[in-house]
């Protein structure tokens, strides 16, 4: 006779009008009992699958912290020393509304990078604490699911927010640095767009720059609904799945109480 069985992914009997299941290593087993062991054997992988999905989010909170981090540190120092370092033209009248975009630009980027440095490393050490215990109960010691917001903050604001900063300051940037080469300018009047080179420089680098930015948003946006999409087929697979085994279980539990 067909021996049903369960597996890790919640699979049931495909013939629920069988009465009953005589196994070669359960005999003597009536159909109360294997549908006691089914219970049972669902009840335990439910709570693994529980650990388990505790245990990848968990992780991923970690790699986000870490990359959080690592990206936070890398650009809010490119941009101190983008500021530092840049060399300003005293002969040269910049304008006005360049000099003020270029300084609040690098304040904000510096400062979202900072604070999603300081998110990451407030948080990354108490996950890191947990993660290298090997231990599959000490999962509700960590803080990742409290502060689970915090670290999708701190996720956005590195990867999200701070590169189109990063974008823009770079734009800022070869403005301040090109726009005095070769301008021919009268004394007293501010910038145009004159044909020198460096007024042609900055200007193909506003060019190259506003697609890619557009590029970007666009991939992120679509990554996300990915990422969300996929999720959510999966949580559906899952439930199907559950809600299929609830119904064959039921049937045989009537049809056990008509026999």
């Amino acid at each position: 006779s067909l021996a049903p069985t369960m597996s890790t992914e919640l699979n049931v009997p495909v013939a629920p009008s069988t009465p009953a299941c005589s196994e070669p290593g359960h005999k003597g087993m009536d159909y109360r009992d294997w549908v006691r062991r089914s219970y049972l054997e669902l009840v335990t992988s439910n709570h693994h699958s529980v650990q388990a999905l505790s245990w990848r989010k968990l992780y991923l909170s970690r790699a986000k912290l870490k990359a959080s981090s690592r990206t936070s540190a890398l650009l809010s120092g490119f941009a101190m020393v983008a500021m530092v370092e840049v060399q300003l033209e005293t002969q040269y009248q910049y304008p006005r509304p360049l000099l003020i975009a270029f300084s609040a630009c690098t304040t904000v980027l510096v400062a979202v990078h900072l604070f999603a440095l300081l998110i990451s490393t407030c948080i990354l050490p108490n996950v890191e604490a947990v993660s290298n215990i090997h231990n599959l109960n000490s999962i509700s010691e960590s803080p990742h699911e409290r502060m689970h917001p915090y670290i999708e903050l701190a996720w956005g604001f590195s990867t999200v927010l701070g590169i189109l900063l990063f974008l823009a300051e770079v734009v800022l940037l070869c403005w301040i640095k090109f726009l005095p080469v070769d301008a021919r300018l009268q004394p007293g009047l501010p910038p145009g767009p004159g044909g020198h080179t460096g007024w042609q420089a900055a200007l193909v680098s506003t060019i190259i720059m506003v697609p890619v930015g557009l590029i970007f948003v666009v991939f992120t946006i679509h990554f996300y609904r990915s990422l969300v999409r996929h999720k959510t087929e999966r949580h559906n697979r899952e439930i199907e799945e559950l809600h299929k085994l609830k119904v064959q279980l039921d049937g045989h539990e009537r049809s056990l109480q008509v026999v």
